[in-house]
Order: C-alpha cells, then structure tokens, then sequence
C-alpha cells in the first residue's frame, strides 16, 4: 500500500467554463489552464502518480504541448492510470473556493470520477470548503484542491 498526496490550484477568469470532477458547473468564470483547468482532476492524478513513484501531472502533459490544449482532465486521467497501474483503494479530496456552492455537485464528481478509474463510487470523498473570505481563494480569484490517495500496486 501507499499514499499519495496531491495539490493544485488555478486562477478563475472569465470566458472559460468551469469544470470540477470532469462536470460543468454553472457559473460566470472558469478556471485558467492548459487543459480544461479541472483543479480537482489534477490533484487526484498528482497524488496517484506520487503514490507511484511517479513525477508529476505537469512532467507527463507539459503546458507547452499543444496536444493537451483544452483536453479534458479526465483524459489525462485515464492516462495516469494506463502509466501507474495502480489499484485505487480509496481518494480522499477538497475543494476550496468561496463560490460557486458545490454541495449539489458534488455527488456527481464522485460518481465522474469513479467511472473514469472504474471503481466503486464509496471509494472517493469530496468535500468543498470556503476559505472564510480570506485570502486569493477568499476573494473568489481562485479555487485550490488537496487530495490523498491510497493505492496498491
């Protein structure tokens, strides 16, 4: 067994969509990246890849190559799957940002999520935060994500 520990943030802007755990979610800004930007996506492939002795998400999909422009997360993620082999035992996440509220999606990022590694849904946990106002993530320029991961391999 091994943990894994990944961390990602993006600044909000607007003109892009906003997709956390490979959902669109309604709201005025996105997040600025080269992919689709999914902070969430991103955390959890950092901390598999960790877990697997492995460098990190930016290493295997540089921001530099244009096959990576706009791709969904997602994508990569089955990718890191493909590259580590791991066995997921179980992904613990959370999302922080002071808005949009994500309490009414999160249920359908697990279930993105679980089907994109192809495991139970009861294996991951998301949870959404606010930063109390404080901070870039408080005034609503950013949206970070901590995730742990335990794996098998």
């Amino acid at each position: 067994m091994k943990v894994g520990f990944g961390y990602d943030f993006h600044k909000l802007v607007k003109g892009r969509p906003l997709i956390l755990g490979g959902i669109k979610i309604p709201y005025d800004k996105g997040l600025l990246g080269h992919s689709d930007g999914d902070v969430l996506v991103h955390a959890v492939g950092d901390a598999i890849l960790g877990a697997s002795g492995e460098r990190d998400i930016g290493t295997h999909f540089p921001d530099n190559d244009p096959r990576y422009k706009d791709i969904s997360s997602l994508i990569l993620l089955k990718e890191i799957m493909k590259i580590t082999g791991a066995k997921i035992i179980n992904i613990d996440s959370v999302i922080i940002c002071e808005a949009p509220k994500l309490l009414g999606y999160i249920l359908t990022m697990e279930e993105k999520l679980a089907k994109t590694l192809n495991i139970p849904v009861k294996f991951i946990s998301i949870k959404a935060k606010t930063n109390e106002g404080v901070g870039i993530i408080g005034r609503g320029e950013g949206i970070a994500v901590y995730a742990v991961v335990l794996i098998k391999n």
